[in-house]
């Protein structure tokens, strides 16, 4: 049987960092308290699990906003562009990414194999990522206060 080889998996933090004031859930990286404080600590297969719910996530919200029509073209354009984009995840993870990276200079996704919903499409592309952004801490408090009801939540046992 072969060996798998173990790939890391990288943090999500992105340096904004809210569960230092209070917050549950970090509305920079949209992980919980406990797992932000933890992550170190974390096996890479704890990470991996993390990792893919925030993926889940985002890419769900973001599916519900624009529709990627051309997975070679939007890959190719964030090549081109210069954009960071993590290959191995959802083609609408590299569509946030792209807003993300540029959503005020954006005039044309289709150039990006990109269509915005009929709903969105005379959106601000920079209030959209906002938009997106917001409705991912949404989802990812909800589900923390589902399966963290007061009184079982893990940062209080610390």
């Amino acid at each position: 049987m072969a060996k798998q080889l173990e790939t890391r998996v990288k943090t999500p933090c992105i340096g904004v960092c809210s569960t230092g004031i209070g917050d549950s859930v970090c509305r920079g990286c949209k992980r919980f308290t406990h797992e932000v404080i933890h992550w170190n600590g974390y096996t890479e297969r704890e990470k991996l699990i993390i990792d893919q719910r925030l993926e889940n996530f985002l890419a769900q919200i973001v599916a519900t906003k624009l529709r990627v029509v051309d997975v070679a073209l939007l890959k190719r354009q964030l090549e081109t562009q210069q954009i960071s984009f993590p290959i191995n995840k959802s083609p609408y993870i590299w569509a946030y990414e792209l807003l993300r990276a540029g959503a005020s200079q954006l005039t044309d996704l289709a150039k990006y194999g990109l269509e915005l919903d009929a709903e969105f499409r005379f959106s601000d592309l920079k209030q959209l990522r906002i938009t997106i952004d917001g409705e991912f801490f949404v989802l990812s408090d909800a589900h923390y206060q589902r399966y963290f009801p007061k009184g079982a939540r893990p940062e209080q046992a610390e």
